[in-house]
């Protein structure tokens, strides 16, 4: 059972690989036939899944770029040319994908959580710290821990004792967030393959400390842990600090480093994997209060710089709905919203939910202070539990009916404590 879990990535490039046979195929018999246009998008469409097999892209991404092809493949395959034993052939290989597709395309999907805009009901990459002077754990452990909870073990050295500074990302007219300042830069992802990743670059004394992680990991989490410091006390301390400019400060943290000795130590924990149902809403509306997928393609602000993804928020508003945030309750039609337990715990701030938040005026586009949202027809409105680390409807606006993709099942990966949970 967990090994079927454990294999959708390469059981969906199983499948790609048979749908670019069936597109070769195509090509070969019918390139003669096609128009300009058709022949680029088929070209194209195959090319771009032929990539994604190549650099081993998850499952999520295969199967958007097989859902591309196909629709290519049905549109030029199926109206040019005659029936003959050929087409039987195509028209096989074609339902054997479809079959190969079967439940994981039409009825249930595979989803990673990426960030931790759901946090705390779903997790996105979280850090396990181990404090100062605690050994990390043995290679053998180290695979044990990955194997159950996907978790990967970073260390960063002192090249020298003294003092730790730490950039923090604050502005002397409008203050600062408490989060650690990084840079973007290209990397690779298990040494292989091509990855952004966020760089950052720390001092002990006056020597530079540089190191890389994942692009999606909230590194803020692991450094208040490690050096027992909130946001808002890194925020007084970039206020207080002398040093820096230009958007940044730096702070002196109260932890000393030691010559040789690790003075961050974690484990970077994989984010939750889980079930979505696709079938559901087919049959029933989407209800305020679900865990909600959707497809980014036809929502602007995101498909121009991160394309068609799929994304995860909490459902807040169906087409009609007035929404308006009164901090740390969010409001729903003239009375605090209800449906979901997150909804009471954000409101009361408690078990770590942490209460909705406007979004800045300078970014947001809906939900702003003494604002209100009435939701459009053939619209949604979604936002993120983790509402203060949320990129979410307040930024780029509602979601399309069309777009929706079901509702969360349950976790199957990692094996904590959380396995099989649907909040």
């Amino acid at each position: 059972m967990f090994g079927i879990f454990a294999s959708q990535d390469r059981k969906m490039r199983s499948t790609a690989e048979h749908w670019l046979e069936l597109a070769d195929r195509v090509w070969h018999y019918r390139r003669d036939l096609l128009t300009g246009p058709e022949t680029q998008r088929l070209v194209g469409h195959t090319q771009e899944l032929r990539e994604a097999v190549r650099a081993k892209q998850d499952a999520a991404k295969l199967k958007l770029l097989i859902e591309r092809l196909e629709e290519t493949l049905r549109e030029v395959g199926g109206r040019i040319y005659p029936k003959s034993s050929l087409v039987e052939n195509v028209e096989f290989f074609l339902m054997a994908a479809i079959v190969i597709l079967g439940i994981k395309v039409y009825f249930i999907q595979p989803f990673k959580i990426p960030t931790n805009s759901m946090w705390p009901s779903y997790y996105g990459m979280t850090p396990e710290v181990y404090p100062a002077g605690e050994d990390a754990p043995s290679l053998a452990k180290q695979a044990a821990r990955f194997v159950l909870f996907g978790a990967v073990h970073h260390e960063v050295v002192a090249p020298e004792s003294g003092t730790i500074r730490v950039p923090v990302r604050y502005n002397e007219m409008f203050g600062g967030d408490g989060r650690v300042a990084f840079d973007k830069v290209d990397g690779r992802k298990w040494a292989v393959l091509p990855a952004e990743l966020r760089q950052y670059l720390f001092y002990v004394n006056e020597t530079p400390v540089k190191f890389q992680l994942p692009l999606d990991f909230d590194f803020d989490l692991a450094v208040r842990e490690a050096f027992g410091m909130t946001s808002d006390q890194m925020i007084i301390a970039a206020r207080n600090s002398r040093r820096g400019g230009n958007g940044l400060k730096w702070v002196d943290v109260p932890v000393k480093a030691v010559a040789g000795k690790p003075f961050l130590s974690f484990d970077v924990m994989t984010g939750d994997q889980l079930f979505v149902d696709r079938v559901s809403y087919h049959f029933f509306r989407p209800e305020v209060g679900q865990g909600f997928v959707f497809r980014t393609g036809n929502i602007p602000l995101i498909a121009r710089d991160y394309g068609d993804q799929y994304y995860i928020k909490r459902l807040v508003g169906r087409p009609g709905d007035v929404i308006e945030v009164k901090e740390p309750v969010l409001w729903r039609n003239g009375a605090p919203i209800s449906g979901a337990k997150a909804f009471e715990l954000n409101a009361s701030r408690e078990n770590n939910f942490r209460g909705y938040g406007y979004a800045p005026e300078s970014q947001a586009v809906l939900l702003q202070r003494g604002t209100m949202a009435k939701v459009p027809a053939d619209k949604f409105l979604a936002l993120g539990d983790n509402s203060g680390n949320s990129a979410d409807g307040r930024y780029w606006g509602y979601v399309p009916a069309k777009d929706v993709v079901g509702k969360p099942l349950f976790i199957y990966f990692p094996f904590t404590a959380r396995w099989l949970h649907s909040p």
